[in-house]
């Protein structure tokens, strides 16, 4: 499990590295669909540290390399580039969390009971749970290029697809905005990467509280 420290790290602003430039290899053509093949499991969970700990900018392909326990140059048999291993480690933790919040929502059938076991899923799968997506989701760098943040944004999109499906179901005053509703439930668990601590609430109780603040206003 990722420290508070390390992902507060990872989301604070940094000036590229002199090896910025041949490690992101950019690709203006990036296809999420297949980037996951061929692609060991343990080097993605070893960049999902790195990312995590040191910032996406701050890491290099030594580090990742090193960190796998092969070659620098070895690491170009698995993956074309550091842009798309990124890529690689978000959309499997995208894949993680949408796991768990269907196995949670599966067996309910009222709007609202959905919509609050999706929040708990989420948060503690953000929280508890040693997801890819945990470590990168508060990185993101002004020095992406376009097409990788295009490719992140296409990822975080399928996920939030399923709480589009779930806002759109529960009975909300008129006039409200779903998508500000969405977008706010979703920034305020998110949100607790800044300043959650483990020891105190479980993330459960956490979710559960802060959808209570909305289920409030909605």
């Amino acid at each position: 499990m990722k420290t508070k420290s390390a992902k507060a790290n990872a989301s604070q602003p940094t000036a590229p590295i002199e090896e910025h430039s041949t490690d992101t290899q950019e690709n203006p053509k990036i296809r999420i669909t297949k980037l996951s093949k061929g692609i060991p499991a343990e080097l993605v969970d070893k960049a999902a540290i790195l990312f995590g700990s040191k910032g996406y900018d701050k890491t290099s392909m030594r580090d990742i390399a090193g960190a796998f326990g092969i070659l620098h140059g070895s690491l170009y048999h698995h993956i074309g580039s550091k842009e798309e291993l990124f890529i690689t480690v978000y959309a499997t933790g995208v894949e993680q969390f949408m796991k768990c919040v269907q196995s949670a929502i599966a067996p309910l059938t009222d709007p609202w009971e959905r919509l609050e076991a999706a929040c708990v899923a989420h948060l503690e799968a953000l929280l508890t749970g040693d997801s890819p997506a945990a470590t990168v989701l508060a990185d993101w760098s002004t020095n992406y290029s376009d097409s990788m943040r295009t490719a992140l944004i296409e990822e975080r999109d399928r996920y939030e697809k399923l709480f589009v499906e779930l806002t759109d179901a529960v009975d909300l005053p008129v006039g409200t905005r779903r998508r500000y509703f969405r977008l706010g439930l979703l920034g305020a668990l998110n949100g607790t990467l800044s300043w959650y601590q483990p020891g105190g609430d479980s993330p459960a109780t956490v979710a559960r509280q802060l959808f209570s603040l909305f289920r409030r206003s909605g």
